[in-house]
């Protein structure tokens, strides 16, 4: 097995940003990324706009150049696609960390294709893979889905869609639009305050002018093939029904970071021990970076405001063991 100075978890754009920061500092590196090139924006929806503009999105000082302000999902992937070959960064593609052990002060990471070994590791695996269930009967039916992807297939359909946040009032909109009878399904009393500032009165009048119905203060109580019964202020609701997507939210992987030794607080927001100083967890040697550094409270780590964790930590692992540098 080769040894490297760093082991990167995650190929997003921080795990890209952690990449090409070993790479400037000398240190040597491999990222390892258990789908396709930053796997989590690619699973987005087709026709996803960023909240964010394309210079808060750029890495490493690398310009992002996008048609309108805010960049699309196909821009994001071309450009860190881009960042990648044309850096010529050392990524090992659709291969899945299973374990790390740490064993004399060195790191073994073993995936589903090899094993390495590394004086340091960075977690940058994000939040995207684990969807928060709703825990009702009929969940594991064919019809439902937890990602939402193209407007297209829910044309002429009954569709529900779960949630107020960003993904669930996009997809809302979008289904609506290419013909999806859609009823929208929310827990709390009005349409997320996060939503995007240009989005959320597009939906708000969809639903004042009853193009899209929605319940408010309302839970899927349960699903069958051609129902979905909700609780709502006014009693049990039957709507006739073809799929659901259920855009509840995701939660970060806390069982790997556990069997990492990554201690979490002990609250409902299972926050990760690190320090900020330089991005180090409880385990010496072992580094967060990007949103999974928020436990719970997904919403307060981005790619605008988390990559300079990259620098953050390189300039750590140099500051503790400034002989890594490579001749």
């Amino acid at each position: 097995m080769k040894q490297h100075d760093v082991i990167i978890v995650g190929g997003g754009p921080i795990g890209i940003a952690c990449g090409l920061e070993a790479k400037t500092k000398g240190l040597s590196y491999v990222i390892l990324e258990k789908g396709p090139i930053v796997n989590s924006l690619y699973h987005y929806p087709v026709n996803m706009q960023f909240f964010s503009s394309s210079e808060k999105l750029e890495i490493d000082g690398i310009p992002f150049i996008s048609n309108e302000a805010k960049p699309k999902r196909n821009e994001a992937l071309e450009y860190y696609r881009r960042i990648v070959t044309s850096n010529q960064l050392e990524i090992h593609l659709f291969e899945k960390v299973e374990n790390v052990e740490k064993r004399d002060g060195q790191f073994t990471v073993i995936s589903n294709k090899d094993s390495y070994t590394a004086s340091n590791v960075i977690v940058a695996t994000g939040f995207y893979d684990l969807p928060n269930k709703m825990n009702v009967p009929g969940e594991d039916l064919p019809k439902i889905s937890h990602y939402y992807d193209d407007p297209h297939f829910y044309a002429s359909q009954k569709l529900a869609v779960v949630g107020a946040s960003n993904s669930a009032i996009d997809a809302a909109l979008e289904c609506w639009r290419k013909g999806a009878e859609v009823s929208l399904i929310i827990r709390g009393p009005e349409v997320g305050q996060r939503v995007k500032y240009w989005v959320r009165p597009d939906i708000i009048n969809r639903i004042e002018e009853g193009s899209i119905k929605a319940y408010y203060n309302s839970n899927v109580k349960e699903i069958r093939e051609t129902e979905v019964l909700i609780d709502t202020p006014d009693g049990t609701v039957t709507l006739e029904n073809d799929f659901v997507l259920a855009l509840t939210g995701y939660t970060p992987n806390f069982a790997f970071l556990k069997k990492l030794g990554i201690a979490l607080s002990d609250d409902e927001k299972k926050l990760p021990q690190y320090d900020p100083e330089t991005m180090e967890t409880n385990v010496d040697g072992l580094y967060l970076a990007g949103v999974i550094c928020g436990g719970m409270e997904t919403h307060k780590w981005f790619i605008e405001n988390s990559r300079v964790h990259a620098k953050i930590i390189m300039n750590a692992i140099l500051h503790k063991n400034p002989e890594t540098v490579e001749a």
